[in-house]
């Protein structure tokens, strides 16, 4: 068994077995708001995510290797 799955059998074994209420809600206000964050993003941000689509679109970018090598010989000069 892979360490995530057993991650998750020992959550839903303590999950399970727990009887204290303040723990379940205290969990499911975690699962709750790291669900939302995920998915909820306002107005500014779409459209940035949206503005570096297109920009990737139209091959307005930097490889990572190039802007890396750039830094490096910008750095020899300093």
């Amino acid at each position: 068994m892979d360490m995530t799955a057993q991650i998750k059998e020992n959550l839903i074994s303590r999950i399970r077995d727990s009887k204290d209420m303040n723990f379940l809600k205290a969990l499911q206000t975690i699962f709750d708001s790291s669900e939302q964050s995920l998915y909820e993003l306002n107005p500014e941000q779409q459209s940035s995510i949206e503005t570096s689509r297109n920009q990737i679109k139209n091959g307005e970018f930097h490889k990572n290797e190039d802007v890396i090598s750039e830094m490096r010989e910008w750095l020899k000069k300093k």
